[in-house]
């Protein structure tokens, strides 16, 4: 199985067959344990992953990561507030974290002005909420093994008289 994952982490779009030529497995055994990865929520999605740089619909969005501080809830610790946050559309990532904060949360906002909303009056305004600290992405470098720039170095070798 971990094969088959390490595959599909590579490349989601794979055919069954590819990959049982690359397992030396059949392909409906690979058919099978695809299935079985998705039955079990091991495989929860497949997504295309989009240089931000090139995507001329959605260049200009505002990528923010904020760090909150909460106060934990009897019997549900951090999940209830957790829950209510990753509900928003706007967050696209939330991570309970050790150290100075509870949760980052990753959000994506037309304008600074939309993030700045968003966290004003719907994330700070949140019963538990005891802080936050916003930080704005300015440039993607890499991310989930992707590296988004493009290495425009001068591979010209220099000659010496």
């Amino acid at each position: 199985m971990e094969e088959i994952l390490d595959l599909l982490r590579q490349n989601a779009r794979l055919s069954a067959a590819d990959i049982a030529a690359l397992t030396k497995k059949t392909e409906e055994e690979v058919c099978a344990i695809i299935k079985k990865l998705e039955d079990d929520g091991v495989i929860l999605k497949y997504a295309a992953i989009v240089n931000p740089e090139k995507d001329k619909e959605n260049r200009d969005k505002v990528l923010a990561e904020i760090q909150i501080q909460v106060q934990p809830q009897r019997e549900h610790g951090f999940d209830m507030i957790a829950d209510r946050i990753y509900r928003f559309p706007q967050v696209k990532s939330l991570y309970l974290m050790s150290g100075g904060y509870d949760l980052r949360v990753t959000i994506e906002g037309d304008s600074l002005k939309d993030v700045a909303l968003f966290v004003s009056e719907k994330l700070s305004t949140l019963e538990g909420v005891r802080s936050t600290k916003t930080n704005f992405v300015l440039k993607k470098y890499k991310e989930n093994d992707v590296v988004y720039v493009e290495d425009e170095r001068d591979r010209r070798e220099g000659i010496q008289a």
